[in-house]
């Protein structure tokens, strides 16, 4: 049985994310919750370079998978984005590019010919206090053609699958303790 701090919710998009409102309309929407232990770090950005460092192998297995069908359709690879990644310079967490950051919230994404998309990592206060703050990442896809429908059509189940065990998987290896 999970404990309260491997225990992933689904939840509605926070009302006070970025993401809520960035596109007219969109074609998948969910978000995903955990409880924070209260000695972990609340800085956004740190939480999402660890979800993203620590998910289980198997994703990496998958994202192969993605690459090698994607690639045919000259869509942007999970490979070719970790070589963007690797500029000093650029302004990416893992292969996603970063859209913006605030004390709380650090929304990451890519756009591409089929689908833009972006992922926000949303850490909110703890209440009642010295209770852990509660971790949101949410998602939101705006297709723009049957390829890109077609594509979110097949991804989306294991989506949620690789939402749902990365936020597992950091609970159980241990966040990020907070800075003193």
């Amino acid at each position: 049985m999970p404990s309260r701090l491997t225990l992933v919710k689904q939840v509605a998009i926070p009302a006070q994310s970025a993401v809520a409102t960035t596109f007219k309309s969109v074609n998948l929407a969910d978000a995903f919750s955990i409880q924070l232990p209260s000695d972990a770090s609340i800085n956004p950005d740190v939480l999402a370079r660890f979800i993203f460092s620590e998910q289980p192998s198997w994703i990496g297995a998958l994202t192969k998978v993605r690459d090698a069908i994607v690639a045919g359709f000259g869509l942007k690879t999970a490979k070719h984005l970790a070589t963007l990644s690797s500029d000093p310079a650029a302004k990416r967490i893992s292969i996603f590019r970063v859209f913006s950051t605030s004390e709380t919230e650090v929304v990451l994404g890519e756009d591409d010919k089929h689908l833009d998309f972006r992922v926000s990592i949303l850490c909110t206060p703890d209440s009642p206090p010295n209770t852990g703050s509660q971790l949101t990442l949410s998602t939101v896809v705006h297709c723009h053609n049957r390829l890109g429908r077609t594509y979110l059509s097949i991804i989306a189940p294991f989506h949620r699958q690789v939402v749902k065990a990365s936020l597992r998987r950091a609970g159980e290896v241990g966040w990020p303790k907070a800075s003193t």
